[in-house]
């Protein structure tokens, strides 16, 4: 069902998701609801839709902005939600304000590096599919052979990491790829969900062919690590800047000026706004640093806040309990600030409790296919001695490292 929208004003996504129920693909039944349905409250045919799609009480709300084609694939969310007008309106909502916070960083970025256009949020349209339990599925033309991107089912108990393979577990998958792409004309990536009883559903393509893949080269002064987490295989070597995030020690200075201010004399007294300053500017550098480099590595030497120094900084004012109150927020909010800025990374460089959680977008997208996610890692044993090697070489923000991969999987760091 695609209401009044013309072919020539539907977002991409309904529009190929049409093209292929036309060439008899099997795509789940499927509205688009426009950002005028939402403002006129035109929901009459929405809720004939969700009548008919009840069965398990939810759907899936997935984003259909008019220019969410120039942005890359898993830039806006997709949600689960009750099958009724509401949900769907709350899950507008909430896509909207994503955008809005845990994604802007990633949009300003696009729009920087990539050229995406200024958009406007508010503009939101959904597209409203019933909810298929399964396994997610993506699938796309690399060079003259398909791969396919497996996501963790999240069905079983046991999980395994996203993972990519050229052979899919059912045949199916590598002709139905085939047909579709020839059915629209041009390379796509495609997405599968494959239901526990093995049915094939489409529910998204997104036209790459303007998206180029190519290669990368070597460097020195060099530091051995432990090891690597990687879903593609085929490179051996990147370079790129990195971000030196050492949060104990931006603790221990909220934590000094909290001492400050409780405890200096009364001329040199900082006021807690410094201390909401110290903070502001930590998260002015993360942003201006992500807006600098296109791509661009972290290195972990503190990264997640260190519990006691995390309560210490949210109690040392509790006898001023409006103060504390203010900087507890703020020192709440910096933990997502710190968050999205690691999720904009495409090197992580850290001892090994650190895993980056990778949804099929992140894992095996057609962005990653030049600049897959690397995480580099030491064992947590060695972390102290680690940093200081680390600190003793002089690695610092801004500086460009190169990571080379050895024929046993050991990586080894260089400060070019």
């Amino acid at each position: 069902m695609l209401k009044k929208a013309t072919e020539a004003t539907l977002p991409e996504k309904p529009r190929l998701l049409k093209q292929l129920k036309e060439g008899k693909f099997n795509i789940p039944d499927f509205i688009y609801v426009s950002v005028s349905d939402f403002k006129n409250e035109a929901f009459d045919d929405l809720r004939a839709f969700l009548d008919q799609h009840n069965e398990s009480f939810k759907v899936i709300t997935r984003s259909a902005h008019p220019q969410e084609e120039f942005f890359k694939g898993g830039t806006f969310d997709s949600l689960e939600t009750y099958a009724d007008p509401g949900g769907i309106q709350y899950a507008r909502t909430k896509i909207i304000n994503l955008s809005k916070t845990a994604k802007q960083l990633t949009i300003k970025r696009q729009q920087k590096f990539n050229h995406s256009p200024d958009i406007d949020v508010e503009d939101m349209g959904v597209i409203v599919m019933p909810y298929i339990s399964g396994t997610s599925v993506m699938a796309k033309m690399i060079g003259d052979h398909w791969e396919f991107g497996y996501c963790r089912d999240r069905t079983h108990k046991v999980q395994r990491e996203p993972y990519i393979t050229k052979t899919p577990h059912d045949i199916r998958l590598l002709q139905l790829s085939k047909d579709i792409q020839k059915h629209l004309g041009y390379r796509c990536e495609i997405e599968y969900v494959v239901s526990g009883e093995g049915e094939i559903y489409v529910v998204q393509a997104k036209d790459i062919s303007h998206i180029e893949t190519l290669e990368q080269q070597l460097g020195e002064r060099s530091i051995q690590l432990d090891g690597v987490r990687r879903i593609r295989r085929n490179h051996n070597y990147r370079e790129r800047p990195v971000y030196v995030m050492d949060n104990r020690e931006f603790y221990l200075e909220i934590i000094g000026k909290c001492e400050d201010l409780v405890w200096g004399n009364t001329k040199n007294k900082p006021a807690v706004e410094d201390i909401l300053e110290i903070i502001a500017k930590y998260q002015t550098g993360l942003e201006k640093f992500a807006l600098k480099h296109h791509r661009f590595g972290i290195l972990g030497l503190s990264i997640q806040e260190p519990e006691e120094l995390y309560q210490i900084a949210n109690h040392y004012l509790d006898d001023f309990s409006d103060l504390q109150s203010e900087l507890s927020k703020a020192l709440h909010d910096n933990l997502y600030k710190i968050d999205y800025f690691l999720s904009e990374a495409d090197t992580l460089l850290a001892k090994d409790k650190f895993r980056v959680n990778l949804c099929g977008h992140d894992a095996y997208g057609i962005d990653t296919v030049r600049n897959p996610m690397w995480s580099v890692y030491w064992y947590m044993d060695k972390h102290d001695k680690m940093v200081k090697e680390f600190k003793r070489l002089g690695f610092k923000t801004g500086d460009t490292v190169g990571i080379e991969i050895d024929s046993d999987e050991k990586p080894i760091v260089y400060r070019l």
